[in-house]
């Protein structure tokens, strides 16, 4: 029987033994050093091979203020960056009116940004435009913008899934087990922005629909797991190479 549960992860009485067994024989190493080493030993790695040893320091905080295990001294507090962020800077772009129909717009051009020379300006866009301003995502995340004729008309923002969301789960039809099996094959639309003066009709779901045609490939070269259409959520299918 399971002892305690982190993360949908069982934790037994052997694997308390072990951890204790680890520390035991190596009393010098920081408490990130040894989240590494029980990743290693239980081979509990992300979807991309990654290790999962943030997730593991949270375990083990956890197991010690249970009274499970005793860690090491913690060495150093980092400073925080998400806490000291500073905020986007606005940015000058071309604020001419557009009121036109959609094909008259096209083709539009979809660019992730993540990681690029791009991603400020889409932060700056965020923040004075969208209603909920700017927000670093936490986690794996992946953004984008739209581009008409060399000028940004929307702006979106994707993120891994929240672990708990009644609506969403009574609507897919998932109870805890599929959940917990089937969550990271879904990314979250955080933020979802058509910059002022832009006016066409449809636009708003046309740029949906072209998302949801490429962000699956777009999460996987990025992330390693593909992610299912809301239509395979519902039916429960799901491929073999993704179970």
């Amino acid at each position: 029987m399971a002892e305690l549960r982190y993360r949908g992860r069982d934790i037994r009485q052997e694997d308390i033994l072990e951890i204790r067994a680890l520390i035991e024989r190596h009393p010098d190493e920081s408490r990130r050093k040894l989240s590494v080493r029980v990743c290693e030993a239980w081979q509990w790695r992300q979807a991309n091979g990654a290790l999962r040893d943030m997730v593991c320091r949270g375990m083990l905080l956890m197991l010690e203020r249970s009274g499970q295990i005793t860690l090491p001294p913690v060495r150093y507090v980092p400073r925080n960056p998400l806490a000291h962020r500073a905020r986007p800077e606005p940015v000058l772009i071309d604020k001419t009116p557009i009121e036109d129909r959609l094909r008259t717009v096209q083709p539009l051009e979809f660019e992730q940004v993540r990681r690029t020379a791009q991603e400020p300006l889409l932060n700056s866009l965020m923040e004075e435009h969208h209603y909920l301003g700017y927000e670093q995502p936490v986690g794996e995340h992946l953004k984008y913008l739209a581009w008409s004729s060399g000028r940004p008309i929307a702006c979106l923002a994707w993120s891994s899934a929240p672990r708990h969301l009644g609506s969403r789960d009574r609507y897919i039809g998932w109870d805890a087990v599929a959940r917990r099996s089937r969550i990271r094959f879904v990314a979250y639309n955080t933020r979802f922005l058509i910059l002022p003066r832009v006016r066409v009709e449809h636009l708003a779901s046309h740029i949906l629909g072209r998302m949801a045609a490429r962000i699956s490939d777009d999460w996987q070269q990025m992330y390693g797991p593909d992610l299912l259409p809301g239509d395979v959520h519902r039916s429960g299918a799901v491929p073999r190479n993704m179970l």
